[in-house]
């Protein structure tokens, strides 16, 4: 994707801006149509300096089709215009230093890939339907997902100042007749353990070992760094642009990363290994710009094993055993025995942070997928089997979860459902706070629309110009 944004910047460049058809003639000269045969692609909009493709357009709609989205306008006029916002979105963030970590980004992929493979089956069955392998699928979601997150980024800035007091939420809801009152989903509150499998130290030495005969190999100059990194890093992200990582401050790193490459003095030198929460990574700089670095790393993860993983799984299953022997409660399990830092001192009890006011109840869909089939048949009380998911850190995870509470789905009131209904007044501020901005950002910003765009219905007033 980037290099064909590359291709039409340098389009569009060279070209008059009303020449925004990149055609080869198959057949000899113009036939002056405009269904000509050997069209290879098509500038429909420029906003900015970012060209949206009539394949964009294309790509766009056939994946909101597969998502089941049903059409409140046009699809023809809607889809670009959808892609024009993402546009003006990406482009404030590019100016704000709005920024995600490749950590992020993988970690993200992570999730759709071990969502699809829970859907599918399996990870050949979802190769086999993809038509691509895991590596693939990974490096052509790397952009897809990193746009998606600094727009969500991009939103949340845009909007965070923006607060609701209570007399506010009761004043919108006061008058509101009870048919026109919001429907509140069933909502459950959720407590986890989890074990990690251990990696034993033979296969940790494999690693380090194939690290440090990277380290040589450059050293010796028999290869270079990123052609290792292209070869080898288990980064995806990274591993195509040759291990490089773009500028970047220190706290967008993993700590043990940042440690050690922001001490790195010498472009010419390769770091010692360093572990992270990701797996382990030699590191090389290539530049430094204030307090940001740019540097490239090689990540190679260590493999569980099936052993590692089954005695993981065995010990859980020992400690539900022992919680429904009244040996000692779930809770406490939690506090002292679960691996999982973000609720280990909450008692297990998982937050949500999907939500705004920051709460333990989740409505099904929010949970992470591996949790939401479980807990779905569960009553309050019950305590899981152990079973494998993927965390937010993109590892391999044992977990048993309990079901602490469940609220069947009903008409929020706001004794009951105060901050659901605080949450559906802030969104609806937020909502035309992201609104307002984008009419604003329409009539500041360079706009090139294809003339078979100009009679649409837009559901944003400015595009024509």
């Amino acid at each position: 994707m980037k290099r064909t944004k590359n291709i039409c910047r340098m389009a569009l460049a060279i070209l008059p801006v009303a020449a925004m058809t990149a055609t080869a003639q198959v057949n000899g000269g113009d036939d002056g149509q405009d269904n000509r045969k050997g069209v290879i692609d098509e500038v429909v909009w420029v906003v900015g300096d970012e060209a949206i493709l009539r394949s964009d357009v294309e790509t766009m709609r056939q994946q909101m089709q597969e998502e089941g989205t049903r059409w409140t306008r046009d699809p023809d006029c809607m889809v670009p215009e959808q892609l024009a916002v993402q546009k003006l979105f990406l482009h404030q963030a590019a100016i704000d230093s709005i920024e995600v970590t490749e950590s992020e980004i993988s970690a993200s992929i992570d999730r759709y890939i071990e969502y699809w493979i829970s859907e599918i089956g399996s990870r050949e069955k979802l190769e086999e339907y993809k038509k691509a392998s895991i590596t693939q699928l990974r490096a052509e979601m790397h952009d897809p997902c990193r746009d998606r997150l600094i727009i969500e980024r991009m939103r949340e800035h845009l909007v965070k100042d923006i607060k609701v007091s209570p007399a506010e939420v009761r004043r919108h809801f006061k008058d509101l007749p009870a048919d026109s009152l919001p429907f509140v989903p069933t909502e459950v509150e959720v407590q986890i353990i989890t074990h990690t499998p251990e990696i034993g130290q033979e296969e940790i030495n494999r690693i380090k070992n194939e690290l440090r005969d990277y380290t040589d190999r450059i050293n010796k100059g028999e290869s270079s760094f990123s052609t290792l990194a292209r070869l080898y890093s288990e980064d995806p992200g990274s591993a195509r642009r040759g291990g490089e990582l773009d500028y970047a401050g220190r706290s967008t790193f993993d700590p043990a990363f940042a440690a050690v490459a922001f001490n790195l003095t010498d472009p010419k030198k390769i770091s010692k290994i360093v572990e992270s929460e990701f797996g382990y990574h030699i590191i090389q700089l290539i530049d430094k710009r204030g307090d940001k670095i740019k540097v490239r790393h090689i990540l190679r993860k260590p493999q569980v094993s099936d052993d590692a993983v089954t005695a993981a799984l065995n010990r859980l299953d020992s400690i539900r055993t022992d919680i429904n022997d009244n040996k000692f409660t779930f809770e406490l399990a939690a506090s002292m025995i679960s691996d999982d830092k973000d609720t280990r001192s909450n008692h297990g009890l998982m937050a949500n942070t999907m939500e705004r006011g920051h709460t333990s109840k989740f409505r099904m869909q929010d949970l992470p997928p591996e949790i939401g089939r479980v807990v779905d048949t569960m009553k309050i009380g019950d305590i899981s089997a152990p079973f494998l998911m993927i965390n937010k850190r993109g590892k391999t995870i044992c977990a048993i979860v309990k079901l602490k509470k469940r609220i069947d789905g009903h008409k929020a009131t706001i004794t009951e459902d105060f901050q659901v209904m605080k949450n559906l007044v802030l969104a609806k501020r937020r909502e035309q706070k992201i609104r307002d901005w984008v009419t604003n950002k329409i009539k500041t910003t360079y706009v090139r629309v294809n003339d078979k765009y100009k009679n649409c219905d837009f559901e944003y007033q400015g595009w024509i110009k």
